[in-house]
């Protein structure tokens, strides 16, 4: 029993992959070979879908980062205080927000507001036949429908991403100047001395992938609902807890990558 149990689960994730890749080699190939074969995506839709991905998310991202940094910088105060090294607090809170918190606190907060938006649209779509009338058309929903997502996303979060990260150390110099007591100056100083560039660039290189994750989850999972209603209600469901496991493995794979890489 426990090992068909297993087999079924087996089958289901190798399925669900294999729909996941099939899904993003179509995306790229409208993104690199369509234009050439047929019109442009549609700027108003990328546009609309850009907002609502990026600068509608700005409040929740700020007000996350915000207060993670300033738990971050209080928790590394208490252990730094005992060595007489409060002034670590400044090059901590720095490093852990750029290299890991921020790209995996603001991928997981997009995964539940964005990703489940875009399931829920998609999955309604699809049940209500509307994604068949799209090919009725002649328009590709993948095209027309994953596409814009995609390319949102893609250039959204890493950009959130990056303002995370300075709301983030924003945070951390909060406590540090008001709480610590540390000179305004010398904790700016010492952020700037130890942190690197290639700090940011492997946050933002984490969350160009999550942003691959969640728009493919969500999309594959809107597109393949069935079910009326209540299917809609479990295709989002899923995408959101499917996303957050993906994101959180594929950062420990690119943690591991960048730590044996020594960058």
């Amino acid at each position: 029993m426990l090992l068909e149990s297993i087999g079924r689960v087996s089958l289901s994730f190798w399925n669900q992959t294999k729909e996941t890749l099939f899904l993003l080699a179509q995306t790229l190939y409208w993104i690199f070979c369509g234009p050439f074969r047929k019109k442009p995506v549609s700027r108003k839709n990328l546009f609309a879908q850009t907002v609502f991905g990026g600068i509608h998310s700005l409040p929740i991202v700020f007000f996350v980062d915000f207060f993670i940094g300033m738990v971050l910088a209080m928790q590394a105060a208490y252990q730094l205080e005992k060595w007489g090294a409060t002034i670590y607090v400044a090059s901590l809170v720095g490093v852990s927000v750029t290299r890991e918190i921020g790209p995996v606190l603001t991928s997981l907060v997009i995964a539940g507001r964005v990703g489940a938006a875009i399931t829920a649209e998609l999955a309604t779509m699809k049940v209500t036949e509307q994604v068949e009338a799209l090919e009725t058309m002649g328009l590709n929903p993948v095209r027309t429908l994953v596409v814009p997502r995609f390319l949102a996303l893609l250039v959204m979060l890493p950009c959130l991403v990056l303002l995370g990260d300075l709301i983030g150390m924003l945070g951390g110099y909060v406590i540090g100047t008001v709480n610590l007591g540390l000179p305004s100056g010398l904790y700016v100083d010492t952020t700037i001395q130890f942190l690197e560039k290639k700090d940011i660039l492997t946050g933002l290189l984490k969350s160009a992938v999550f942003s691959v994750i969640i728009t493919m989850t969500a999309c594959r999972e809107g597109l393949s609902t069935q079910g009326g209603a209540e299917g809609v209600g479990r295709s989002t469901t899923r995408s959101v807890v499917i996303s957050f496991i993906l994101i959180i493995l594929a950062d420990a794979i690119l943690t591991g990558v960048f730590y044996f890489a020594k960058t």
